[in-house]
């Protein structure tokens, strides 16, 4: 039987022009770890057990990946570690301060070497325990103090509702994490994602933690190619729609060919099971790396006009189509990120006027995740934060799908100004938002029922 990942030659110097010149990579593999035998009624006896046990599994996650980028010529940017939502981890200790467990993360993403750690997380869409409030409760200081852990709160799903009470609390927490790292512009909110309809697999960060349906120990793999993508529509000036969306499809069914192939490798070596593609188009600030420049090359003068959503919805539902018949195991998010200050296109967008943050939100009900890695004034009051959450969460939980807002209220910015974060999370131009206030709404609390699509059974 041939092999299931052989190449023709003609596709093999296809994916070298794409790496060299398309700015192709794999953005992640990311080991999955469950942290759930680590839990004790210790709280220091946790930590420890924590760190030996991502230590001991993680140890050669960093040298086989980039072995593998080395035989295989392809470039893996980022090693990440996936671990058991800590509100779960922490609770049998009783206690009401998890920073300890961030910083015991910390140190031990530094000793394997991977730039992040996520699962600093909680599922509260339909309440609260006491681990779940402790976890809260630690949020802005663990942010704060850390570097490398990702945060994310699962706030809503189709089938449970929305937790408005955890949404208003976020709004506060938010606010207070923009100001502990005030000197950084309000960097550690970027670390944090509040979801609706959390994957357990997501290999992205910041939002990425293992799920309790998953195994002992995975690797996910995340891919990228807004750039291939764009190569590929720029050189069909003349298609359709309809052909546009077969071209789109080819590209993803290549680029997650290579994705697959290069992931099971990882496994193999590590001698950890494989567990899915992301497929997703995930921009950076690279020249012709954007997710906005796509929309613009299938006919808008500018992302934010008339008919980017129609835009985006070909090209999310092209990108599934394509990495779906090239892959039987995607999960995670698998679409078109829209992240402001990661893409280049985007941020020039808000800049010329083009996108608003209500365009944004319009634009999030067709694409892979959400309101993603975008600036506020850093004045907006925390009700108004609340209420961005609770919208995109509603378009989440009608609509049957993952959405999640990474929002940075700027600390001393206005509407105009620019935030410098560096690396990978870029820049971004503080976006004007609706000042009418929604705290009667947010401050009701309780919980929006699920909506009739829950009872699909």
């Amino acid at each position: 039987m041939p092999s299931l990942f052989s190449f023709t030659p003609e596709e093999i110097l296809e994916t070298i022009r794409m790496i060299q010149v398309e700015n192709l990579d794999i953005r992640t593999i990311t080991m999955g770890i469950s942290l759930r035998d680590c839990a004790t009624a210790s709280l220091a006896e946790t930590c420890r057990r924590v760190y030996d046990k991502i230590t001991r599994l993680a140890a050669d996650l960093v040298a086989v990946g980039e072995e593998v980028a080395a035989t295989y010529g392809i470039p893996i940017v980022n090693k990440r570690i996936a671990v058991t939502p800590i509100a779960q981890v922490g609770e049998p200790s009783g206690e009401d301060d998890f920073t300890p467990l961030a910083r015991a993360l910390d140190r031990a993403a530094e000793a394997v070497g991977v730039n992040f750690i996520g699962g600093f997380s909680a599922l509260v869409h339909k309440g609260f325990t006491r681990g779940d409030r402790a976890l809260f409760n630690s949020l802005p200081e663990a942010l704060a103090t850390t570097e490398r852990v990702c945060a994310s709160v699962n706030v809503a799903t189709t089938k449970a509702g929305m937790n408005m009470d955890a949404i208003a609390w976020l709004g506060h927490l938010i606010k207070e994490t923009a100001s502990l790292t005030a000197s950084q512009g309000g960097l550690g909110c970027a670390k944090l994602v509040t979801f609706c309809n959390a994957p357990e697999d997501n290999p992205f960060m910041a939002g990425a933690f293992h799920g309790p349906g998953e195994p002992e120990c995975v690797i996910n793999v995340g891919i990228s190619g807004p750039g291939a993508v764009l190569a590929a529509i720029r050189q069909y000036p003349g298609a359709n729609l309809g052909q546009l969306a077969t071209i789109i499809k080819n590209t993803a069914f290549k680029v997650t060919r290579m994705g697959e192939l290069v992931g099971r490798e990882v496994s193999a070596r590590l001698g950890v099971p494989f567990g899915i593609v992301d497929l997703s188009l995930a921009p950076t600030n690279a020249q012709g790396d954007s997710v906005a420049e796509i929309l613009e090359a299938i006919g808008l003068e500018r992302c934010g006009a008339h008919g980017t959503t129609a835009a985006l919805a070909l090209l999310n539902d092209a990108v599934k189509k394509g990495g779906a018949m090239a892959s039987s195991y995607v999960g995670g998010l698998s679409g078109a990120f829209i992240p402001v200050s990661e893409d280049n296109g985007m941020i020039q967008a808000v800049e010329s006027g083009a996108l608003s943050l209500e365009k944004l939100e319009a634009m999030t009900a067709v694409c892979s995740v959400g309101l993603d890695m975008f600036a506020i004034p850093g004045d907006t009051p925390a009700e108004v934060i609340a209420a961005i959450i609770a919208d995109e969460a509603a378009i989440g939980m009608i609509n049957n799908k993952t959405t999640a807002v990474r929002v940075i209220p700027a600390p001393g910015k206005k509407p105009g100004d620019m935030v410098e974060f560096g690396g990978l999370l870029g820049r971004a131009p503080v976006m004007e938002v609706n000042t009418f206030s929604p705290a009667a709404l947010v401050r009701r609390g309780g919980r929006i029922p699920a909506p009739l699509q829950a009872l699909g059974n």
